[in-house]
């Protein structure tokens, strides 16, 4: 198997996450997504194979999700940090997606403690930049791309609280279990004062008033603030054999 490489950085222009109504861009349209899909098949194609490839250099890894906008004062930012440095001790790969916030905790965290990290970086609009704690990694254009990265093979994913784009990805992930697509992993929510209120959604309004989802569904994630708790789960959680 290739030696991962290392990730490449680009120049910080002082442009990670701009309001969208300050954005020089515009979305694409339908037909110029089609258009792109069409010529850019090579290029999807491409992003697939070099990241599983990446990817199965590490065969133990926990994947940690969460807001890029956070600083590292902020609560949360401090626990990803921690948890990522007894993860990393542990002796699992602690694999984020590469930006600021969460994302740098997790890899900070891992590199204070065992002197590396790996990251999966999104090219944005507004320049995400990679942050300096990542020392190996990749850079992706399309985000589901990158999503399937992150979202393989892991022996545990922990989210933080987060945006619209950790929202997907925990939903993602619930559902890929749920749906015996992957093998049942933990699922870890970090940060009550964020998940209970979702929680709540989920259990008076999906099951208990639409009947969307099955009780056992609820069962798919734990939601904590106990740093010691994640470690235990972690710590029990069985290789993955993908």
């Amino acid at each position: 198997m290739k030696e991962p490489k290392k990730l490449k950085r680009k120049a910080n222009k002082n442009l990670v996450n701009i309001p969208e109504a300050k954005l020089k861009t515009r979305p694409h349209t339908r037909r110029e997504l089609h258009k792109a899909a069409k010529a850019r098949l090579s290029k999807i194609n491409q992003e697939f194979a070099d990241g599983f490839e990446f990817i199965g250099s590490y065969p133990k890894s926990v994947s940690f999700f969460g807001s890029a906008r956070f600083k590292e004062n902020n609560e949360h930012y401090k626990e990803a940090q921690e948890i990522a440095r007894r993860v990393c001790s542990l002796g699992f790969t602690v694999v984020t997606g590469g930006g600021p916030g969460i994302m740098e905790a997790g890899n900070r965290g891992a590199k204070e403690a065992c002197g590396s990290s790996i990251g999966f970086n999104i090219e944005l609009p507004f320049e995400q930049n990679i942050n300096p704690y990542v020392t190996h990694g990749l850079n992706f254009y399309y985000f589901f791309s990158r999503k399937v990265i992150l979202a393989f093979s892991a022996e545990a994913y922990i989210f933080f609280p987060g945006g619209f784009g950790t929202l997907d990805e925990f939903f993602e992930i619930v559902t890929l279990i749920q749906t015996k697509k992957i093998e049942k992993v933990p699922v870890i929510l970090v940060g009550k004062d964020y998940w209970d209120p979702l929680n709540e959604f989920i259990q008076k309004s999906i099951y208990d008033e639409h009947k969307a989802i099955d009780k056992a569904d609820m069962k798919l994630y734990t939601i904590t603030d106990d740093i010691d708790e994640v470690i235990r789960i972690i710590k029990k959680a069985p290789l993955r054999d993908e």
